[in-house]
């Protein structure tokens, strides 16, 4: 999402904690293992790129069970107790939210992420391996911040995640959420003299 400062110390937080700090801050954090991580705020281009995938999204999803999130909304990794909040986030049909944590969905299908230099070894990484304990998710894409290129993470079958990536030309299809994506329009700026 965008870049991190831990906000460590030297005791670990509860949920309860964390929870009662999101509640009143009006700076959004992450929250793992008892560590909880201020996320800095985002470039103009990455808000405007996560714009651009959100617009797509919501336009091919009119008419179905499903909704698209932004960034201000908060996902929980049950599994790993990893609280955060995606760049994207897609829910279809029942929207699950956390027993501890009312805020925060639990079983979005899909997921996206618009890498920054700061934070996209931790996006590939780390968050990346959280993300896929959620039982839910089909998909995460991983947009780079510098060129046309999506990497998308999708569950196959067997449970396995393989890996597809798609650069300027190419068009990615979500079967998870019936959409298709053209890595040009989302890398296209409106506001670009060509």
């Amino acid at each position: 999402m965008h870049a991190m400062k831990a906000v460590r110390r030297h005791a670990r937080y509860s949920l309860e904690e964390y929870l009662h700090l999101e509640e009143y801050s009006n700076v959004k954090h992450e929250y793992v293992d008892g560590w909880i991580i201020a996320m800095a705020g985002g470039t103009p281009e990455h808000g405007a790129m996560a714009a651009r995938i959100i617009a797509h999204l919501v336009v091919q999803l009119s008419g179905r069970p499903c909704n698209v999130y932004t960034s201000d909304v908060r996902v929980r990794v049950a599994a790993t107790g990893l609280d955060t909040y995606p760049d994207v986030s897609i829910v279809c049909g029942e929207e699950r939210r956390d027993l501890e944590d009312k805020n925060a969905l639990t079983n979005p299908v899909a997921l996206v992420e618009v890498l920054s230099e700061s934070t996209k070894e931790y996006d590939r990484g780390e968050k990346l391996e959280h993300y896929k304990q959620i039982p839910s998710l089909r998909d995460v894409l991983l947009l780079s911040h510098r060129e046309p290129l999506v990497e998308r993470w999708q569950r196959e079958a067997s449970g396995s995640w393989g890996l597809e990536v798609a650069h300027r030309g190419d068009t990615l299809r979500l079967d998870s959420i019936g959409c298709t994506l053209v890595v040009d329009d989302i890398y296209r700026d409106p506001l670009e003299k060509h």
